[in-house]
């Protein structure tokens, strides 16, 4: 199998030099006759830089507008959401509480107290619907609102040591 593939990279390899000095031997051109052409594509460059500006400009503010992600600064009262402390360890996770209403948006307040975690929540067919990090002396906020009731893992997203891949909970929602 090896030598196959070597002779085929060398028979490529040949054809390559072979097309450029085909091309290296038939450029007789002279510098007089590529004048009309370069004119031609610095004006062609021109526009397509102009272009590609402006369509870089529209998909940056398309995508962006409006940005999907929860303002995490914000204060939210009791009514607005319900509030899970979660806090990761090494290996498990503490959650407080364990049972949440579907159709309500539920702020997880996320922090680590040792390392740093991936709070990854993954439904029944353990597809990851909604993630962040768990860092030391940081709370993040993921705000997040089910849509059904079922129950779902909550996973570890970070290699955080040599047990981590038992660091598994579950939460409930009614």
């Amino acid at each position: 199998m090896i030598s196959t593939v070597y002779a085929i990279t060398l028979v490529g390899i040949g054809l390559v030099m072979a097309v450029f000095y085909f091309v290296i031997i038939n450029s007789k051109k002279t510098e007089a006759d590529y004048q009309s052409i370069t004119k031609k594509w610095y004006d062609v460059r021109s526009k397509w830089f102009i272009f590609l500006l402006i369509l870089g400009t529209i998909v940056t503010f398309a995508s962006l507008n409006p940005f999907p992600i929860p303002d995490q600064h914000k204060e939210y009262s009791s009514n607005d959401y319900q509030i899970v402390a979660v806090n990761g360890h090494q290996w498990y996770w503490t959650m407080t509480p364990a049972t949440v209403k579907s159709g309500q948006p539920v702020e997880f307040q996320v922090s680590a107290a040792d390392v740093n975690h991936g709070f990854g929540i993954y439904d029944e067919n353990l597809v990851l619907i909604a993630q962040t990090q768990a860092m030391p002396g940081y709370t993040n906020k993921l705000i997040h609102t089910f849509d059904k009731p079922g129950k779902f893992k909550i996973l570890c997203l970070e290699y955080c040591g040599l047990a981590h891949h038992v660091m598994i909970t579950e939460l409930t929602v009614e």
